[in-house]
């Protein structure tokens, strides 16, 4: 678990005041990759559901290992479970879809995230990244303002993202490019294989 869950669950009252609205358009362009109708999704590190809020989809979870942002989307009316990213408290095939928003960066195992993705995407699911662009200007900037402030962040570009997707038993695609920009990853197959002795819901 990232040292950054810290200072979120403290940040998790000025959270959805201070943060801009999550870009629906951008999600929803992800999401059309997909080969199969959503009907549930999940947001892992979704914090507050800010992201998936923007979704109209019948059934919506966020998963977050900060209790304060748990209590945030719970207020939004939202399910939310506590758990970690690399431990998604899910059974294996149970959603459509899965979407990262801003927060990646702040998960100190990706190759590992994209792993537990798989394994509770369905076929013909999709998850959805978006992220942020370490070699842009305004990347480098971003970069160096996280660390700056103690955030334990890594940052990766489209292209590598896509490779980590592929390794992970996705199809990896860039959606948009650009400082903010958009992965999406299909699931062909069963995916990973959902590691055992973890917790089911």
């Amino acid at each position: 678990m990232s040292g950054d869950v810290s200072a979120f669950d403290r940040f998790a009252t000025a959270y959805d005041l201070v943060m801009p609205p999550a870009r629906a358009g951008k999600l929803r362009a992800g999401l059309a990759v997909a080969e199969r109708e959503v009907t549930r999704i999940v947001d892992i590190g979704g914090g507050s559901g800010r992201a998936v809020r923007r979704l109209d989809v019948p059934e919506r979870i966020v998963v977050d290992a900060a209790p304060g942002m748990l209590r945030r989307a719970r207020g939004h009316g939202l399910d939310a479970v506590a758990g970690d990213a690399i431990r998604l408290p899910l059974c294996p095939n149970s959603v459509d879809a899965a979407i990262i928003v801003d927060a990646l960066h702040h998960m100190p195992d990706v190759d590992a995230v994209f792993r537990a993705a798989a394994s509770v995407v369905r076929p013909g699911g999709v998850l959805v990244v978006r992220e942020f662009d370490p070699t842009t200007l305004l990347g480098r900037f971003l970069v160096a303002s996280e660390h700056l402030v103690g955030f334990e962040s890594e940052f990766y570009t489209p292209d590598e993202l896509v490779a980590r997707l592929a390794d992970a038993g996705f199809t990896g695609s860039v959606v948009e490019r650009g400082f903010g920009y958009t992965v999406a990853g299909v699931v062909d197959s069963e995916g990973a294989k959902y590691p055992d002795g973890q917790e089911r819901v």
